[in-house]
């Protein structure tokens, strides 16, 4: 599935780029996977086998009327293809792409209480000064590390919370006892 999903998302971010429409486009998709999220009934009507491809385009053109052309027989695309239920994993492959071609980076920092704003400023600023990123920060708040960060910055976790060092500390008695 995952497979199919980059191949489709591929296909659209390279149709949305060339058109000069990446960001409507990205838009688009994420308000239509956002409704079908919110929506049993709307997923139920794309997803199931029993409503043929030419009932889910007509669904589709009332349901984004006004959207992009290329976004709509996109959709279309999926529905004769009988590809709607992954829909959700285009859209995160679609977001990725779109992340990456706005050199944007997803950043979260965890700590055990709630950081100054101030803090949390800095903190992106200087993961966008040495990433050359803009990066978009999310703050969390997890009382289960005692104290420190956690910083989350794409794929790489810089673990420099008390809880993580407690645990190596116990790993290293351990292993002396």
């Amino acid at each position: 599935m995952e497979e199919i999903a980059r191949v489709y998302a591929e296909a659209l971010f390279d149709v949305a780029k060339e058109k000069d429409k990446l960001d409507q486009i990205h838009d688009e998709l994420n308000q239509f996977a956002e409704a079908l999220a919110a929506e049993d009934d709307l997923q139920a009507f794309f997803f199931s086998p029993y409503f043929s491809s030419a009932e889910k385009r007509d669904g589709i053109e009332r349901a984004v009327s006004g959207a992009d052309p290329e976004f709509v027989n996109f959709l279309g695309l999926l529905a004769e293809k009988h590809r709607m239920p992954v829909l959700f994993r285009i859209q995160r492959q679609f977001e990725d792409r779109w992340k990456e071609e706005h050199r944007m980076l997803d950043v979260t920092v965890t700590s055990a209480v709630e950081l100054d704003p101030d803090v949390v400023e800095k903190v992106a600023a200087e993961i966008e000064k040495q990433t050359d990123r803009k990066v978009e920060l999310r703050s969390t708040v997890d009382e289960d590390i005692v104290g420190g960060i956690v910083l989350q910055v794409g794929d790489k976790v810089l673990d420099a919370s008390i809880r993580n060092r407690l645990e190596k500390l116990r790993k290293n008695v351990a292993v002396a006892a």
